[in-house]
């Protein structure tokens, strides 16, 4: 117990008051979340292995993905883009596999995003809430908080989803109709493969736009009183003139992510020693990486939101104060009233 009051009083010192932030740039967030998490260690890390671990072992083992069914929607995937006019080049083939590997991925991980994912990020955001309250992490708190807001949580997600997916719907047909414009006008397989190389490269500057705007709403969701599309247009405006910062965390986590599977897909899927003792110890390794990668992520997301909130409050000359501990003091005033009434309803 001393030992975390310490840890709380020389957070006091090194990290600046959330009252007072200032915009701070991408290397500035990660470290505010390196000292988020050493102040609050064993919090954040009983969240990665008991919420974030167990996704991210079925994600990166795609246990439940049905291979025959991949092969179907890879075959149907190549098939369009040969009919639109795209040659089937290597990269293609796999942009083609890889595309079906995630959407199958998704929908069938769908339930486990939506349940201990969701629930993790809710715990991370409010953990990050509680450091820069200066209170201790409290599960019960937590539990308590989390069954007032979940449904406005798992409402934001799910507006989350459909943008996310409407923008890769987007995409496909926007790049199915531009590769078969320029098939039917004649021009050359190469000049086409260009223009999809290129088309690809603004989408991931959309999409990567799109996706932080929606990793902000779900903090935002879980921090304020708003959910749907009410916290997506809030993210929108809370992110304004800070979207590079936010793409350069993005692409940060993207990087880290992609290689860590990459190592995955190498390592455990692929590649063993003799008999394949490897994959003992080389995959669970690789998914407490990836588990912490994706916790840093998280807790980025929630250190950009608060900077860009009390940056906000600050420039319109407001204070930022913790919904969540006013959601718990409520309740637990609630709770003394009640109290002294049931007691003399006894006498």
């Amino acid at each position: 117990m001393e030992k975390s009051d310490a840890s709380v009083q020389n957070f006091e010192v090194e990290s600046t008051n959330h009252h007072e932030f200032h915009r701070m740039n991408a290397l500035e967030i990660l470290r505010e979340t390196v000292r988020i998490l050493r102040y609050n260690l064993s919090s954040f890390m009983a969240i990665a292995a008991f919420l974030i671990c167990p996704v991210c072992a079925v994600l990166l083992s795609n246990l439940f993905v049905d291979q025959t069914l991949l092969k179907r929607l890879s075959v149907r995937l190549m098939l369009l883009a040969r009919s639109s006019g795209l040659p089937l080049r290597p990269f293609i083939k796999q942009s083609c596999q890889k595309f079906s590997e995630t959407a199958i991925s998704s929908a069938v991980c769908f339930p486990l995003y939506a349940t201990l994912l969701l629930l993790s990020k809710a715990a991370v955001v409010y953990s990050v809430d509680c450091t820069y309250s200066r209170k201790k992490v409290d599960s019960s708190k937590f539990y308590v908080i989390a069954l007032k807001i979940w449904r406005r949580v798992l409402s934001t997600y799910l507006w989350v989803c459909m943008v996310i997916v409407g923008c890769l719907t987007l995409f496909l047909v926007f790049l199915v109709a531009v590769s078969s414009t320029f098939s039917i006008l004649g021009f050359s397989d190469d000049f086409i493969v260009y223009m999809a190389i290129f088309e690809g490269l603004v989408f991931s500057v959309v999409f990567a736009n799109a996706v932080i705007i929606c990793n902000v709403a779900v903090v935002i969701s879980v921090l304020e009183d708003v959910s749907g599309p009410q916290a997506l247009l809030r993210s929108s405006v809370l992110i304004k003139g800070q979207t590079q910062v936010g793409l350069l965390i993005f692409l940060g986590s993207t990087i880290g992510m992609a290689f860590i599977e990459g190592l995955f897909e190498h390592r455990v899927k692929t590649l063993s020693y003799g008999d394949g003792s490897s994959r003992i110890w080389e995959g669970p390794l690789l998914v407490v990486m990836y588990s912490f990668v994706v916790l840093i992520d998280f807790m980025m997301s929630a250190v950009f939101y608060f900077s860009c909130k009390s940056y906000s409050m600050e420039a319109s000359g407001g204070e930022l104060h913790s919904i969540l501990e006013n959601m718990v003091v409520a309740d637990e005033a609630i709770l003394l009233q009640s109290q002294p009434e049931e007691s003399m309803h006894q006498q």
